[in-house]
């Protein structure tokens, strides 16, 4: 008898988690979207990059306008000598200013502050106490947070679009080079420039995860990234690198020009994703492998 009570607990399976527990539905990303919409600095964020494009049509207003196609000393005419053009024209004008440093403040700010922040707030070990596996924890923050980033994205440049056609009229995007893009056309060569921003910009929300989740002050994993993110813009600056700096994610920033051309290019554009997206996929695996392992204190 004793034998087989003893073969009836071994064959029994144990129960580890409780009744009706699903992994997947810990923290679900509507309620982690929720929690980060509710922010401050989202909502700071967000009056920033929609306060821009009405800020530089004061200034237009105020200083005369660009050099009325004019350009520059040298006789040359950039993308900001056409901004009062059309309406595509300022849109493209203020993710031109915007995509080297302004866009990289809210993606290193919602990707960085997102797991860094709870383990500052001494909520981090509550949250995997619920218990919230490790892995969806922060798969919930990383989409959340990478869609906060596009949307700050996209948010410039439609803003832009609707004022500067309220303010300089609806037409075709004149081309710095001489020519220009059909009306029809403005509109999918800028999502696509816009599309290809958000992707050279993975680079630092993989820095900033990933720097989130090894730190407990948000200010230094955003500050870090931020910081980072100027390095590789000077180190691209320094010429004597040669071919070096294109392996420089801030080498192919503005590479969404080609977009914008008679004739799309897009051989640069293909090269910068394939290195931001490389570094991407290396620093979020960082995070993840990182965190997994990591004694959660606070």
């Amino acid at each position: 008898m004793s034998a087989v009570n003893e073969s009836l607990v071994r064959e029994t399976p144990v129960r580890e988690t409780a009744p009706g527990y699903r992994p997947g539905r810990t923290l679900p990303l509507r309620v982690e979207a929720l929690r980060q919409w509710r922010r401050r600095r989202t909502l700071v964020m967000g009056g920033v990059l929609a306060a821009l494009p009405f800020i530089m049509i004061i200034a237009f207003a105020v200083g005369g306008g660009p050099d009325d196609g004019r350009g520059g000393g040298d006789g040359r005419i950039t993308l900001i000598d056409t901004a009062t053009a059309s309406g595509a024209n300022f849109a493209a004008t203020c993710l031109f200013v915007s995509a080297g440093f302004l866009l990289v403040v809210p993606v290193a700010l919602f990707c960085g502050d997102t797991v860094a922040s709870e383990a500052g707030w001494s909520s981090l070990r509550y949250l995997l106490a619920s218990p919230v596996p490790r892995a969806r924890l922060l798969w919930s923050k990383l989409v959340v947070a990478l869609g906060f980033s596009l949307a700050a994205i996209v948010l410039l440049p439609v803003v832009a679009l609707a004022a500067g056609t309220a303010a300089y009229g609806w037409g075709p995007l004149k081309l710095p080079t001489g020519g220009a893009l059909a009306a029809a056309d403005t509109v999918p060569r800028l999502a696509l420039a816009v599309a290809f921003v958000f992707v050279s910009q993975l680079v630092t929300a993989g820095l900033a995860f990933w720097l989130s989740t090894r730190t407990d002050a948000p200010l230094g994993a955003v500050g870090g990234a931020v910081g980072l993110t100027i390095v590789g813009n000077v180190l691209d600056a320094v010429t004597a690198l040669g071919s070096w700096r294109e392996f420089l994610p801030a080498h192919w920033q503005f590479a969404w020009a080609d977009a914008l051309q008679p004739q799309l290019e897009w051989g640069g554009m293909i090269k910068g994703a394939a290195v931001s997206v490389s570094y991407a996929v290396v620093l979020f695996a960082l995070a993840f492998r990182g965190f997994s392992r990591k004694d959660i204190t606070s």
